[in-house]
């Protein structure tokens, strides 16, 4: 997929934004530890660095109820290499990270004690709308930037109430001109992941062995955007297509459309909730008809 038309450094420097999940809910069920998971992460991310110096990272964490920047390599306070490691990336990405999962496991218990949990999900529109109001930053920087990509490395379930910000997320990343890729290490597939990746021409893999999840990500997402051409990376068996109702904020397969907002409904209603348009009237006439012809009784 090309690039943002205002590039331009060498064909193989990457800005690579990654969302990593650190929902408690999911890591707590999970049979890969969170630490070990962790380790296979921080060694990707340095192969990252070490495979072009002018390389760039930025990572995400996505929580149950926030989502915050936990690293920026251009502004490492410490980018130098010591014995074919990066401690800058290891020790700010951890202390961050520490401090985040605090804060948001404090705010959970915040929202629990007012309502209870609607959702085990993760925050995934916040840290893709946070990845890339970065990278548009990154465009109005100047004409020299890398090839910026997004990769979501996710394992808790969809969040359907996160439908059409997710959505709209996806379609900003695809005007934009910046794939999608997706590492899902849930038990089931993730219709949202799938879905982004296939509309923004990104890479969508669901690791089979997590054990070896540090080989996934170096052999399929490591490569940068023009390095791909040249490869047969994997491809979706299928995509998830699917969407969620606005009223019950649901996965279904069949419902009804507003023509004026194309807000989805898993039911009928008499009046949009979304724009308010009065619809269905040709419907009602049309059911009111065939029902009196059932009752009709024949001559």
């Amino acid at each position: 997929m090309p690039s943002a038309p205002t590039k331009l450094y060498a064909d193989d420097v990457s800005l690579l934004v990654v969302l990593l999940d650190t929902n408690p809910f999911f890591w707590s069920t999970s049979s890969l530890p969170f630490s070990k998971f962790l380790s296979h992460v921080l060694s990707f991310l340095n192969s990252i660095l070490l495979l072009n110096q002018i390389n760039q990272i930025v990572v995400i964490a996505t929580g149950c109820n926030s989502c915050d920047y936990i690293y920026d390599s251009s502004l490492s306070t410490n980018p130098g290499i010591e014995n074919g490691k990066l401690p800058a990336l290891c020790s700010e990405l951890l202390k961050k990270l520490e401090d985040f999962v605090t804060r948001d496991e404090q705010l959970n218990k915040q929202q629990s004690q007012s309502l209870p949990p609607t959702t085990t999900s993760s925050l995934l529109s916040g840290s893709l709308s946070m990845a890339l109001c970065y990278i548009q930053r990154v465009f109005r920087s100047g004409p020299l930037h890398p090839h910026p990509r997004i990769l979501c490395v996710q394992g808790s379930s969809d969040g359907p109430e996160q439908y059409v910000a997710i959505m709209n997320s996806i379609f900003s990343a695809q005007r934009s001109m910046v794939p999608i890729d997706s590492c899902y290490i849930g038990s089931n597939n993730s219709a949202f992941l799938q879905q982004a990746s296939y509309i923004t021409g990104g890479v969508y893999q669901k690791p089979q062995q997590l054990d070896g999840l540090f080989q996934y990500l170096s052999t399929v997402f490591a490569t940068d955007l023009h390095s791909r051409t040249f490869l047969q990376l994997p491809k979706s068996v299928g995509v998830d297509f699917r969407a969620s109702c606005f009223c019950h904020k649901k996965t279904i397969d069949m419902g009804f459309i507003c023509s004026v907002c194309l807000s989805i409904f898993c039911k009928h209603h008499k009046k949009c909730s979304t724009c308010g348009s009065v619809f269905g009237q040709a419907q009602s006439d049309v059911a009111s008809a065939s029902n009196l012809k059932r009752k009709t009784p024949e001559t």
